[in-house]
């Protein structure tokens, strides 16, 4: 069944929406945990029960079950807090107790606090355990032919991955590490996924924003299902010279296309996209102009959501 523009931000978009139903928002969140540290009275991520029950009566934790709050007693700073998670994460790895530990990616991921500040750090692939706003950057490659048309370039994942296994990718993507910029893991990740030269990138890349949502995650994510997972994108541009072609340069992917925006839409449709670089896709047609109010009758809901404000504090 093809997929309409809003049917694909509802495949990533999974998470109520407060602006859109504003009960089932409020009856959702009352099901979870919230996750805190000590001396900070505000939500980092919501938990699943089942999750922060694995936690009781572990040291440096305590569950509220009242309030339905999981909390980190221990640490005084980020760098403190850090290796008391981590203590925690490694031991929970030994027990084999949670499958998307399985996949550890020794990446640390930060948790900010209200300032911006780094609260802590967390192992990558626990990071859905938390409910935490992780961070990632997706380039978008295309041409113009002298004629105009533009095409894009698009990458097939590898079928061997263990998470969305031969699905359509934007050009570029991954996730920003602690203590990265954006941009640099931008760079970095265009000579590792797309054998693109740093001094190429740094000469014609465009940064184009953000684009934001709340992932209840599925069994193509890998790992535990009802995960949930709010994201941000740093979206980037790179308009790319005719002779220039996209080859992988690591096993994330099997091979890139180049396909005009009506095969690139039609592939959108059929929902082979992995859903996240749907998204991405969806804002690079609106920021050209070919999703516009004049052809999409909900332009206002799905430029709303590939936007939306997430509940915890954000870098």
């Amino acid at each position: 069944m093809s997929k309409s523009n809003l049917g694909l931000v509802d495949t990533c978009d999974t998470f109520p929406y407060y602006q859109v139903d504003a009960d089932l928002y409020a009856a959702s969140i009352s099901t979870y945990y919230e996750l805190r540290v000590h001396d900070h009275d505000y939500a980092l991520g919501y938990m699943l029960p089942s999750v922060a029950e694995v936690f009781r009566n572990v040291p440096h934790w305590e569950i509220n079950d009242d309030d339905r709050i999981l909390t980190l007693l221990s640490g005084g700073n980020s760098s403190e807090r850090s290796q008391f998670v981590e203590a925690t994460l490694l031991a929970l790895r030994e027990t084999g107790h949670f499958k998307v530990l399985n996949k550890w990616r020794n990446e640390l991921y930060p948790v900010y606090g209200r300032n911006k500040e780094v609260l802590f750090n967390v192992e990558r692939s626990a990071s859905p355990l938390f409910g935490i706003v992780t961070y990632g950057v997706h380039l978008t490659a295309y041409t113009r032919s002298t004629e105009g048309e533009l095409k894009i370039w698009i990458p097939r994942r590898a079928r061997t991955k263990q998470t969305y296994g031969g699905m359509l990718d934007n050009a570029v993507a991954g996730g920003i590490s602690s203590g990265e910029s954006p941009f640099e893991s931008l760079v970095r990740e265009c000579a590792e996924e797309a054998s693109l030269p740093a001094d190429l990138v740094r000469s014609r890349v465009r940064g184009c924003g953000t684009v934001t949502y709340y992932y209840i995650r599925t069994e193509e994510a890998g790992g535990e299902t009802n995960l949930l997972q709010p994201e941000c994108q740093y979206v980037y541009d790179i308009e790319l010279p005719e002779d220039v072609t996209l080859t992988p340069g690591d096993d994330e992917v099997e091979e890139f296309y180049l396909w005009g925006v009506a095969e690139v839409r039609e592939h959108m449709a059929k929902g082979e996209f992995k859903p996240n670089c749907a998204l991405v896709m969806l804002d690079f047609f609106i920021r050209h102009g070919v999703v516009t109010p004049e052809n999409e009758k909900d332009y206002v809901e799905i430029v709303s959501r590939l936007h939306r404000r997430l509940e915890f504090p954000t870098l």
